[in-house]
Parts: structure tokens; sequence; C-alpha cells
């Protein structure tokens, strides 16, 4: 699959732009095993880049003008370095402008280019296909015009993209996981210092298997911002009353419970998943560490748990599928992955039951909600990369 995304992706270019591209690069999507919603709340997560990719295929323009192919959508934009860059009035630019426009404001050399992309992370799957736009078109323009940057730049430059062109205040697990991805390792990202460490990914007999709901609910953009607004309420709320808790690391749940009348409702159920899972990332690394899957099952298993019930970022769809999968013995665990409100859930299986999980499960789905869901049987890979022509 990855050739013939490369192979696709070069041959548009050559007939969009008249010669071969001199630069190819792929930027992969990512998965969370667990740590969800606590990025943006100074937590630990526990992500991985997958063997799903976005190809750019890239060439100095010699000049100031810019265009850029989007051949799944088969739409073009261009526009000149000459003027601001500002973001465009369709959605898909402002991932790529959004990081252009930062490092035009720090004033680094670059130029004109001609850029041709093609993707095998499937849009709206909670899979992070905005990050690797973000990462990928960020580390090319780094590799390209020697801008310097280090992994880790390019991953808060993406992130600062989706906040200020695309609208989302996400924290910055994808983009990390989008760059810093190893093959068959997970990275434990603390979210508040950036430090991290790599844990082998050896699930043995058993698999991680994503099943797409197919659904995007409307108001994942507002959703998501709504909860990272209700949980910043709680804490500080809770730093009011424990003035040495800086963050969600520093909190209790008994310090939860003792405000929970000061909190209400919503943001005491918001901030107790927050603190619950982050202990949950710690009790999964080690779970992983010992191979001790049955337990890094039940841990998934609880956050889905309080994603749909304290966090509400799950939807009928997504739990269906969660319910469903966990009737079966040869699932582990399985949980929502991503933002929320539709996209993908996360099911641990034993291996050689994967493609009866997927036949029992797509038929139950289908019967109750006329959707026909999407299997996708993941590698973990490396980050993002220079493809040598």
């Amino acid at each position: 699959m990855k050739k013939k995304l490369i192979r696709n992706t070069v041959a548009k270019f050559e007939k969009e732009f008249g010669a071969p591209p001199e630069n190819l690069f792929l930027a992969p999507g990512r998965i969370n095993i667990i740590g969800e919603h606590v990025d943006y709340n100074n937590g630990f997560v526990l992500p991985a880049a997958i063997n799903k990719y976005i190809c750019f295929a890239v060439s100095e323009s010699h000049s100031n003008q810019c265009s850029i192919i989007a051949i799944d959508l088969n739409e073009k934009f261009t526009f000149s370095l000459d003027n601001p860059i500002n973001p465009a009035t369709i959605m898909w630019p402002n991932y790529m402008l959004g990081v252009l426009a930062q490092f035009i404001e720090k004033q680094m050399p670059v130029k004109g280019f001609n850029l041709a992309f093609s993707s095998t992370i499937p849009m709206g799957a909670g899979l992070s296909s905005s990050a690797a736009v973000e990462c990928g078109f960020g580390y090319a323009m780094n590799k390209m015009f020697s801008l310097g940057l280090t992994k880790a730049e390019i991953a808060v430059t993406g992130q600062k993209a989706e906040h200020t062109f695309a609208g989302v205040n996400c924290g910055i697990m994808d983009q990390f996981a989008s760059v810093f991805g190893k093959k068959n390792k997970v990275i434990k990202l603390d979210c508040d210092t950036l430090e991290h460490e790599y844990h082998n990914a050896d699930f043995r007999n058993y698999a991680l298997l994503l099943l797409d709901s197919k659904v995007k609910h409307t108001h994942l953009t507002s959703g998501y911002n709504d909860r990272r607004r209700e949980t910043e309420r709680g804490l500080s709320i809770v730093k009011e009353h424990c003035p040495y808790v800086n963050n969600f690391r520093d909190c209790t749940e008994v310090q939860l419970l003792e405000l929970r009348e000061k909190l209400g409702e919503v943001s005491f159920r918001r901030c107790h998943f927050v603190v619950k899972e982050i202990q949950r990332v710690l009790d999964a690394v080690d779970a992983l560490d010992n191979s001790d899957f049955l337990r890094l099952g039940r841990l998934m298993t609880e956050t889905h748990h309080g994603l749909s019930k304290e966090y509400e970022v799950s939807c009928a769809e997504i739990d269906f599928l969660v319910e469903t999968a966990l009737k079966e013995k040869s699932v582990l665990g399985a949980r929502m992955m991503g933002g929320g409100f539709g996209g993908c859930a996360i099911c641990l299986v034993e291996k050689d039951k994967v493609d009866h999980i997927i036949e029992t499960v797509s038929s139950a789905y289908s019967d109750n909600f006329g959707i026909a869901l999407e299997p996708y049987k993941i590698k973990i890979s490396k980050g993002t990369s220079v493809h040598k022509m």
C-alpha cells in the first residue's frame, strides 16, 4: 500500500508540474493506546505512529509562487510568498498555511514550492491525518530549505498551526507521535515537559485492531474546545483551595471529591476523568513492560467508560462498537480513540481471532445503524521521514 501511495503521488506530481519531484516525504498517522484528552491537561500519553501515511512530493518552484495539489480531493491551491499568509476559506490548505505562516513570521528562508500530496490515513477516523499534514509539511520545508528545526520544534509548530489556522485547541500528542514515532515502539510522552521514552510494543499473541465507525459528528471541534475550557475551569478551582497543585498530576481523587460541590457536577466529572486517566497511563506502561495484557485491556476499557460517562465525548455508534467487541472473550479491552464524537474504537484482540471479531462486530453494527464499518489492521511504524527517490 505504501509503494502504491508513493507511485501515485509521484505520477500526479509529474503530470501537474511536468517533471519528477525533487523530494519525497512520508508522515504517518497515529494511534493512542491510552491517555485520551490528557495531553492538553499536562498528563502522560502512550501513542505510536502507524503504517498509514501521507506522501508529499515537493520541488522548489524557483519563484515566490506556491502550488499545492490535494490529490485525494482533486483540488489545487495556489498563493504567493509576496502576500501575507492568512487562513484560506477552504479548510485543507490551512494545516500547511498555519505552519508556513510561523516560518515566515520568524523570517526563516522559505522559498516558493510545488507540492502534491496523497494519503492512506482515513479522514475523520481519529488517526490524526491533520497532524500528519502539518508535521509532514513542516518536516519537508525544514529539510528542503535548511531551516535548522529540531523534531520537537516541528511538532510544536504543527500544534500551533492547528490552534491558529484550523481552530482546534489541541494538545501536542498527535504531532509529537507523527514526528517521533519508531517502528515497533510506543512513546510514553510527558505532555508538560515533552520528555519521552520508548517502550517495546510487543503484543505477542495479541494485536491492535481499529474499528472505524465511519461517523464524525459535527460537534467535534466545539465539543473538544468546550472540554478544554471545562477542565481549565475545574483546575483553577482546585488551585484556589490547594495552592501546591500546579496541574492535574499534582491533584488526587480525594481532593476532587472534597471539592465536588464547589466544582459542580460537570467540572467534577471532567476533572475526575483526567486525574484517573493520568494514572491509567502509568499503569498501562507497567502492564505493557510486563506483558500483562489482561491488565492493559482492563485499563483500556476503563478509559472508554470514563470517556463515555464522565468526559462525555463518545457517541452511540462508538459505544455500540466497544460494547459489542467486549462481548467476545478474545477481546481483552476496547475504547474510543481520538477527540471523540465518532472516529475509531481501538481493541486489543487475540491475533488469530481478528477476522472473527471484524465479521461479528461488522454484522451487528450494520444491523443496528445501517453503516458498514471499516476495520484497520495496523502495524507500528517509524515517524515522519525522507523517502529516497
